[in-house]
């Protein structure tokens, strides 16, 4: 059974059709919408500031969501994927963005619409990730546009989950 927990009198909050993964955990002020999946092991904190997370959105295996104290919220937007064991730290990710594998975003970033942040890349304090492109590195830097095949897989990509997801209910 999922870690469902209250933080100062803050309950997580989530849409119709959710899956959430037996041993995921959310606390805290966490909210999402509607066709979201939290995947196993994966961590939403919402204990030291707010976490929005939009409709048709995916947190995979092990990923960790979490933001700074009286600093910097998260915000993740419509149709995100976030990356097995990938961290979201204090940003905020716009519709239709792929947070590659292992990946750090950190306090204040923002990563726009129909971004990829490459496998094991860590997008530094502060960064804008210009739409429409791929970012990767460490520190993560502007690599080249995105192809019309990665962007019809930032389209999909949110559906397939969406299917997974249902295969455990």
């Amino acid at each position: 059974m999922p870690v469902i927990l209250p933080v100062l009198d803050k309950n997580p909050k989530w849409g119709e059709n959710c899956f959430i993964a037996p041993n995921a955990t959310i606390v805290g002020d966490v909210t999402m919408g509607t066709n979201c999946s939290v995947w196993f092991n994966a961590v939403i904190r919402g204990d030291v500031n707010t976490i929005t997370i939009g409709n048709d959105s995916n947190i995979q295996d092990g990923a960790v969501i979490h933001a700074t104290y009286l600093k910097a919220a998260t915000t993740i937007g419509n149709r995100v994927s976030v990356g097995h064991n990938a961290i979201v730290h204090g940003c905020v990710l716009k519709d239709h963005v792929l947070v590659g594998m292992g990946a750090i975003i950190m306090d204040n970033a923002v990563v726009n619409e129909y971004c990829i942040i490459g496998a094991g890349s860590v997008v530094l304090e502060n960064t804008i990730c210009e739409s429409g492109f791929l970012y990767a590195g460490t520190p993560a830097k502007k690599i080249k546009p995105i192809t019309e095949e990665q962007r019809a897989l930032l389209n999909k990509l949110p559906d397939n989950y969406i299917m997974y997801a249902d295969w455990f209910k």
